[in-house]
C-alpha cells in the first residue's frame, strides 16, 4: 500500500462525479442482475443462439460438451511472461536483443535513464539458505546495470537460483498504467519501487523449470494478458465477476482518506497526485503520491482492501464471521453477479478450493494479519468470494462453494489434490495455493510454486476425471515485473501486463504456441461458452472496448484445443 501522508484530502462529492464509465457498467450489471432474478441464464449444456450463429460453431460446441467435462484453473501469483518465459521458443514477439532501443526505461520526466538505478531495498534482503548457500544480496550488492532488461543473478554473476525468494515489486493500478505508457512498457522502473529490479528475468528457466516442461508438452499462451490493471485484489475480481467492486457512498465512510486524489479533474484519470516530497528521479527513489489509492475518485475499489468476512484484515469484536465495518480497510459486501452465481443457476456445480483457508477461519493462519508472513500465509485478498454478500457466513452458497484445500502438496493434507484422487471435483474448479507456494516475491520463491504446481498437475493426470479436463494454468497478475509486449487496448480497467498462461488437457494442442489473444476473462469466457452461461457484463464491456479500439475481443481459449 502506499505510503501515507498527513496532507489534507479534499472529499469528492457525496456520491462520486458523474462518469459514463460507472453508469454504463452500473446498468450493465442491473441487467445482469434481472437476468439471473428472472431465471435468465440458459439451461446446462445449452447456449445462447446468437453465440452458435455458424455451423463451425455448433460443431465446435458439441465437440466440448461431448469432451471437456471439467475446468480447472490454478491461480498461481506474480510473474509477467518475460520473467519466466522469456526464451522460450516459437514466441510470437521473442525478447530479442537486451540492448534494444524498444527495451530502454525512461524517467519520470519521460527522458531516457543513462542507466537503471540500484535495486532499492536489495533483490533478495532476508538472510536465507537455498541448496546449502546462504543468500542475502543488498541493496549494494548489485548496482551500475545498464538500461535494459537483464538476466537475474547473484553478485558474482552466476544465474539468480529459482528457490531464492526476492524482495517484493510494486504492483498496483494507477502504477501499473503508467508504466505500461500506452503500450510502449518504458515506464517500468519509473513507477516501480525496486529501481532496476523490475526488468530482471530467469535466464535459466529452460533448464529448470517444470512449467516449461509442461509448456513444452502441451499449449502456451503467449498473448495472455493480466485482466485489469494492478495488483492481486483486482485481478481476483476479475476473475470471479469481470469487474471492480464499488464502495457506496465511500466519502462518507471510514475509508474516505482512502480515495486517490488524481491530477486533474477526471475520475477515470490514471496519474496519482505527486507528493511534494516525491523524489523527481527514480534514480533517487520510489515516486509518493498525496492520498492513499485504494478506491477511485468515484468509488470503485482497485487497490487491496479486505472483505466484509473473516478471514480479512480485521474481525469485528461481537461476530468472529465478520470484519470490522469501521475499519478503513474493510470493503462493504458485494452482491453484483459472479461466475459462481451464472453457474449456480445454470445448474452447474463449481467450488473455490483455498489453500489454508480454514486454517486462516480458525485464526492460526495469516487471515488477521497478526505475524505477516507467516506459513502457510493465507491472503484475505486472495478469496474473491469471500467479498460477496452471497456467500457471508452462514450461508449454504458459502458452504458449499468457498471450500478448504487444506495445506502442503500431499493427497493427506491437501483436499483440493484428495478430490481429484477421488474423482469428486465439481464440473468447474480453481484452485489457489496456499501462499507460500503461489510464487509471489516478498514470501514464496519460484521454486516453491512450480514444484507444487507440477505436483498438482500430476495429481490432475492421475484422475479418473482427467480424460475429459482442461486444466488452465497461470498468474493473478505480473507482480511488477516488466514484459515487452503492449497489452491490447481495452476499457478503464484493463487488459494489463502480459503474463504466462497454459492450457494442459488430453485435448490441449500438443508443443503448440497459442498466439491469440486472451485475458484473465478469456477463462470466464470458456466456462460461459462450454456450460452455456449468461455472459457476464464485464466481459461484454471488455470485448465491446477492444472491438473499439480496433482489435479483436479477448479470445475463449478455444484455439488452443483440438478434437480429432
Amino acid at each position: 500500500m502506499t505510503d501515507p501522508t498527513d496532507r489534507p484530502h479534499p472529499p469528492p462529492p457525496a456520491d462520486g462525479p458523474a462518469n459514463p464509465e460507472r453508469r454504463r457498467l452500473l446498468g450493465g450489471l442491473a441487467l445482469a442482475g434481472a437476468a439471473l432474478t428472472v431465471g435468465g441464464c440458459k439451461p446446462f449444456g445449452e447456449r445462447p443462439p446468437a453465440s452458435a450463429s455458424t455451423a463451425a460453431d455448433a460443431a465446435l460446441d458439441a465437440l466440448l460438451r461431448r469432451h471437456i467435462r471439467h475446468v480447472v484453473v490454478l491461480y498461481a501469483e506474480n510473474r509477467s511472461f518475460n520473467n519466466l518465459f522469456a526464451g522460450f521458443p516459437g514466441l510470437a514477439q521473442p525478447l530479442q536483443a537486451l540492448d534494444s532501443p524498444a527495451y530502454r526505461q525512461r524517467d519520470r520526466d519521460g527522458r531516457l535513464l543513462d542507466a537503471l538505478p540500484p535495486i532499492w531495498g536489495g533483490l533478495a534482503p532476508q538472510p536465507q539458505i537455498v541448496d546449502g548457500r546462504h543468500y542475502q544480496i543488498d541493496e549494494q550488492a548489485i548496482s551500475g546495470l545498464p538500461n535494459r532488461p537483464f538476466a537475474l543473478a547473484t553478485p558474482d554473476g552466476a544465474p539468480l537460483p529459482h528457490g531464492v525468494i526476492t524482495r517484493d515489486l510494486v504492483h498496483r493500478f494507477y502504477e501499473n498504467q503508467l508504466q505500461i505508457n500506452g503500450g510502449r512498457n518504458d515506464g517500468f522502473v519509473a513507477w516501480g519501487n525496486t529501481g532496476a529490479m523490475t526488468m530482471g528475468h530467469y535466464a535459466d528457466s529452460a533448464a529448470k523449470l517444470r512449467l516449461w516442461q509442461l509448456a513444452r508438452r502441451y499449449t502456451l499462451c503467449d498473448n495472455f494478458f493480466m485482466g485489469a490493471f494492478g495488483g492481486s485484489f483486482l485481478n481476483h475480481q476479475y476473475l470471479a465477476a469481470a469487474q471492480p467492486p464499488f464502495y457506496p457512498h465511500a466519502d462518507r465512510s471510514p475509508a474516505k482518506l482512502q480515495i486517490a486524489t488524481l491530477e486533474g479533474s477526471d475520475p477515470t484519470g490514471i496519474r496519482p497526485k505527486l507528493a511534494e516530497d516525491s523524489p523527481a528521479s527514480a534514480m533517487q527513489g520510489r515516486a509518493k503520491f498525496v492520498t492513499y489509492d485504494a478506491l477511485t475518485p468515484d468509488f470503485w475499489a482497485v487497490n487491496t482492501i479486505g472483505p466484509a468476512y473473516a478471514p480479512g484484515f480485521s474481525r469485528d469484536q461481537h461476530d468472529p464471521r465478520l470484519a470490522d465495518a469501521t475499519s478503513p480497510n474493510t470493503l462493504p459486501a458485494q452482491d453484483h453477479a459472479t461466475i459462481g452465481d451464472v453457474l449456480s443457476a445454470a445448474g452447474v456445480d463449481w467450488a473455490w478450493y483455498a489453500g489454508a483457508w480454514q486454517l486462516a477461519l480458525d485464526g492460526r493462519g495469516d487471515g488477521d494479519h497478526r505475524a505477516f508472513p507467516e506459513v502457510p500465509n493465507f491472503q484475505p485478498h486472495h478469496q474473491p468470494f469471500n467479498y460477496f454478500r452471497q456467500f457471508a457466513p452462514g450461508t449454504p452458497a458459502r458452504a458449499r462453494h468457498l471450500r478448504d484445500a487444506g495445506t502442503g502438496s500431499e493427497a493427506a493434507t491437501n483436499h483440493f489434490i484428495a478430490a481429484a484422487a477421488a474423482g469428486t471435483l465439481p464440473p468447474v474448479t480453481f484452485y489457489k495455493p496456499q501462499g507460500d507456494l503461489n510464487m509471489h516475491a516478498g514470501y514464496a520463491s519460484v521454486d516453491a510454486g512450480d514444484r507444487h504446481l507440477a505436483q498438482v498437475v500430476e495429481a490432475l493426470q492421475a484422475s479418473p476425471l482427467w480424460p475429459n479436463m482442461l486444466v488452465l494454468i497461470t498468474v493473478d497478475e505480473n507482480g511488477g515485473w516488466w514484459d515487452h509486449v503492449a497489452p491490447p487496448k481495452g476499457d478503464r480497467w484493463g487488459p494489463g501486463t502480459r503474463i504466462p498462461a497454459l492450457v494442459v488437457s488430453p485435448f490441449a494442442k500438443k508443443g503448440f504456441v497459442d498466439h491469440t489473444i486472451y485475458d484473465t476473462g478469456s477463462i470466464l469466457r470458456f466456462i460461459t461458452r462450454r456450460f452455456g452461461l449468461q455472459k457476464l457484463p464485464g466481459l461484454a464491456l471488455r470485448e465491446e472496448a477492444m472491438i473499439a479500439a480496433g482489435g479483436p475481443p479477448p479470445g475463449d481459449l478455444t484455439a488452443a484445443l483440438q478434437f480429432d
